[in-house]
């Protein structure tokens, strides 16, 4: 008996009973993941756990981060506090005026229950303030951490940022991203 399973690029493949069973398990990840952020203010994402352990490794080392959101002709600024398994970002003048009071605009957190048998990090992103962040400019928040985090020549801003903070220059984040400084 042959299974026909037909995904949205509109090929058509036949595979064996056990092909689609196993077909079906490993996209049901996927399926359960997506299935529950389907909807504004909920993003979901995954990575390899080789990355998220180099994350988590840096995370430990360098807790707090600041990442412009660019906004039509300039910029707000995210306050970023990295507690692995969760990333927080809150505004950094909702944060300079409350502290640790001060309420997250975007929660992260990483699912790793995968990562040894499907080298799979799951990602699941909640915007708590909807009417402070779009969803993607939450997904670019995800995204932009991670490159912060992940890539030595950008993490050295986040150690510089962490460790040596009077030689931090938030100018040099702007060029990073290539955004012009205001």
């Amino acid at each position: 008996m042959q299974f026909i399973i037909k995904p949205l690029c509109c090929v058509t493949i036949y595979v064996s009973f056990k092909e689609f069973c196993l077909f079906i398990y490993d996209n049901m990840i996927w399926l359960v993941l997506f299935q529950y952020h389907l909807g504004r203010g909920h993003i979901g994402a995954s990575m390899k756990a080789k990355l998220y352990n180099l994350l988590e490794h840096r995370a430990s080392e360098c807790r707090y981060f600041v990442i412009p959101v660019w906004r039509g002709s300039g910029y707000t600024t995210m306050f970023v506090q990295v507690q692995m398994p969760h990333i927080l970002f809150t505004g950094l003048e909702d944060y300079k005026a409350r502290g640790t009071q001060a309420a997250p605009y975007f929660t992260v957190t990483f699912y790793k229950e995968f990562a040894e048998t499907k080298d799979l990090v799951l990602i699941r992103g909640d915007v708590v303030f909807t009417s402070k962040l779009t969803d993607s400019e939450a997904e670019w928040l995800i995204e932009t951490v991670q490159s912060f985090y992940l890539n030595d020549v950008r993490y050295k801003l986040v150690e510089r940022f962490n460790k040596e903070t009077h030689d931090f220059e938030f100018k040099d984040v702007l060029q990073a991203l290539n955004m012009p400084i205001l």
